[in-house]
């Protein structure tokens, strides 16, 4: 009697067809398994593919793409009229999926719950800002896409929007600068990042204002720089002390129109000696004119970089205080002499920013519509201040220390006698309200005790009620007041 040769690892090859997974990924994920798993052993011949498609019903061409698939990654061999065979020098161990370590994921990204809660600091009002106008805008742009367009941005920025922000620093600002040295950037975090790169390599020394903006220690940190913690008085940046204590820094990072977070001004006369060591020190200076476009009582502020006569003020602004934090577009002008240098600094880091948003906003600020935003802003926010103002005094009396904002976005409220402000956040969280604590702001210098509140986005209707929660959160703490 005649023996018959063994079944084929393949004859009971089953496919699904209602599978979401193709035909073809079957059958070459099938074969694999029987070579990994041993079942087909190295150097052993598999089925022609005319007759492994008639034996799962399906097209030749699929069975012939699946082989092809194994062949390329070296798990099968063609031999011609002697067909195909498993590679005779196949390890299958090889085959057998690698093992992924477990990582653990981390968490999607999500506003915090308390993002919009009352109180918050750094966020514009979002109820007055045009979003019609926005959106009609938005939509021309991206009518105006043309194909030059459809390709790579200038890193630089669009052409339009770095000239119409030129223009508006020169009425503004007084800052007379040619639109060459207007950089767009993601916000005054890579403005930063820009200029770090530039002028400070790591372990250079910088001043930094201490109370100050916590991201750009985290930032300047990051970077490996060291930092010079700076006092901060009623005066602003301590220049004296800083020339001082740290003579050989390479860059002052400073808030000169509205020092973050204090409020304060710097005088004109650290202003002037701050100048005067960056020229001497052949140093250079980080203005982040962060909220000078709100500015309630008097004349504002000059910017630092309007009487920077040696060109050593980099000068960053940003619209997330003006127009919204999403939009994530800021700016930074250069000195002369970095111009090159920044354009191929922003060559090598990215490949430009949005264009339809960038268009959008230029067609916003040639049209004249920023300007008459920020005036609207102006007179809301000296409202929404002024009524927030009156809420917390009649609620707390004479144990709340508040002085009215020049400029800003938000008060400074000092409760003396309490409890560490760290501890007054935790309790207004209690009452949905999200201050932030004045004494996080500092490092090595004491700035007191006090809360920093945040008014655009209480209107004036709602200043008695959230005074009247804030009180409620606080009432059962010490020295609770009347």
């Amino acid at each position: 009697m005649t023996q018959l040769p063994p079944p084929s690892p393949l004859g009971a090859l089953r496919l699904e067809a209602a599978s979401a997974q193709p035909l073809q990924e079957q059958v070459y994920q099938r074969i694999r398994e029987a070579i990994a798993e041993g079942r087909l052993a190295p150097g052993e011949r598999l089925p022609s593919t005319r007759s492994l498609a008639a034996q799962l019903n399906v097209a030749r061409g699929t069975v012939d793409a699946a082989y092809g698939r194994l062949a390329g990654e070296g798990c099968v061999l063609g031999r011609g009229a002697a067909g195909t065979v498993v590679a005779p020098s196949l390890r299958p161990a090889n085959l057998a999926p690698a093992r992924v370590p477990a990582v653990a994921q981390p968490a999607a990204f999500t506003l915090p719950d308390d993002y919009l809660w009352p109180f918050r600091g750094g966020l514009p009002a979002l109820d007055l800002f045009p979003r019609t106008l926005w959106a009609s805008l938005t939509a021309s742009a991206a009518r105006r896409l043309d194909a030059q367009r459809f390709c790579y941005p200038d890193p630089r920025g669009l052409p339009e929007l770095r000239a119409a922000i030129a223009a508006y620093l020169l009425v503004s600002r007084g800052i007379a600068c040619d639109s060459a040295q207007v950089f767009v950037t993601a916000g005054y975090q890579a403005a930063q990042q820009l200029v770090v790169g530039l002028v400070a390599p790591p372990g250079a020394e910088v001043w930094l204002e201490d109370p100050g903006y916590r991201f750009a220690r985290r930032a300047l940190e990051a970077a490996q720089l060291r930092l010079a913690f700076i006092p901060v008085d009623a005066a602003g940046m301590d220049v004296v002390y800083a020339r001082q204590h740290h003579p050989a820094a390479w860059l002052a990072v400073v808030t000169p129109g509205h020092q973050s977070p204090l409020g304060v001004a710097l005088s004109a006369q650290r202003r002037q000696a701050l100048l005067d060591w960056a020229q001497a020190g052949d140093a250079w200076v980080l203005e982040d004119d962060y909220d000078s476009e709100f500015h309630y009582v008097g004349r504002k502020p000059a910017a630092l970089k309007s009487i920077d006569r040696h060109d050593r003020v980099f000068y960053a602004g940003s619209f997330s205080k003006t127009l919204f934090p999403g939009l994530r577009l800021g700016y930074l002008v250069a000195p002369a002499a970095w111009v090159e240098a920044a354009t191929a600094a922003c060559e090598l880091c990215h490949r430009g920013h949005a264009q339809q948003e960038q268009a959008a906003v230029a067609a916003f600020m040639a049209g004249g519509h920023y300007a008459r935003h920020l005036r609207r802003m102006r007179l809301r926010y000296a409202e929404r201040s002024a009524a927030l103002t009156r809420a917390l005094q009649q609620e707390f009396g004479g144990s709340i220390e508040l002085a009215a904002p020049e400029g800003g976005l938000t008060l400074l409220a000092r409760l003396p006698g309490r409890e560490p402000d760290t501890d007054l956040v935790l309790r207004a969280r209690t009452q949905g309200l999200a201050p932030s604590a004045l004494s996080a702001h500092a490092v090595q210098h004491e700035a007191g005790q006090g809360l920093l509140i945040g008014f655009t986005n209480v209107r004036p209707e709602q200043a008695t009620e959230v005074a009247s929660r804030l009180r409620q959160a606080l009432q059962s703490g010490p020295s609770c007041g009347p």
